[in-house]
C-alpha cells in the first residue's frame, strides 16, 4: 500500500519532528471525496496538541461540500507545508532544488458535540493564532452552537523537509 509510504528516504523526517511541524503549522490543507469520487480539498486552521488528534472546525453552513463529503466518507487526508526558495542547479536549471517542509496525515474524521471541548478549542485557536495581548469586551463564545468541531483520529503520520541542494 502507498498511503503513507515516502518513497525518497533523504527526505523523510522522524515522527517526533513531523508531530513538531504539524504544532506549529498554519494552514492545514484536508481533503475529503465525495459521493462521486471526486477530491474535494479546502485550507482551514486547526489545533494540534500532539499525540494522534487534531481538531478543526467549520462555521454555519451546515450543508456545504465538506460537510456532505464527511458525512458519508469519514476518511480524509489533510497536508500542512511551508515552502522556502528555490536554489539553482549548477550546471542545468533541472538540477535546482526547492526548500520545503511538509506534513501528511491520513485519518478518520468525527463531529464532536461537547460544549467544553468546542469552549477548549476556541481558546487553543486563540492561543495559537491570535495576540496575547487582544482584550474583548466580553468573555465566553456566543457563537459556539453556530460551528461544528471536528476531531481527527491520525492514522498515519509522515513528514519531509529538503534544505535546498544536494548534488
Amino acid at each position: 500500500m502507498m498511503r503513507g509510504t515516502i518513497q525518497n528516504k533523504r527526505v523523510e523526517i522522524s515522527q517526533e519532528d513531523a508531530q513538531q511541524y504539524l504544532k506549529l503549522g498554519k494552514v492545514a490543507h484536508v481533503a475529503t471525496v465525495d459521493e462521486e469520487g471526486f477530491p474535494y480539498v479546502i485550507p482551514f486552521v486547526y489545533v494540534y496538541e500532539g499525540e494522534d488528534k487534531l481538531y478543526l472546525h467549520i462555521g454555519n453552513l451546515r450543508e456545504s461540500h465538506f460537510w456532505s463529503n464527511i458525512k458519508q466518507n469519514p476518511k480524509i487526508c489533510i497536508e500542512v507545508c511551508d515552502m522556502g526558495d528555490l536554489h539553482p542547479g549548477k550546471k542545468y536549471a533541472c538540477q535546482s532544488a526547492l526548500v520545503y517542509q511538509s506534513v501528511v496525515l491520513f485519518g478518520h474524521i468525527e463531529r464532536i458535540e461537547e460544549e467544553t471541548k468546542k469552549e477548549w478549542f476556541f481558546d487553543a485557536l486563540l492561543e495559537k493564532y491570535g495576540n496575547p495581548e487582544w482584550t474583548f469586551e466580553r468573555e465566553g463564545y456566543p457563537i459556539m452552537p453556530k460551528i461544528e468541531l471536528f476531531e481527527v483520529k491520525i492514522e498515519k503520520l509522515t513528514g519531509k523537509i529538503n534544505n535546498g541542494m544536494y548534488h
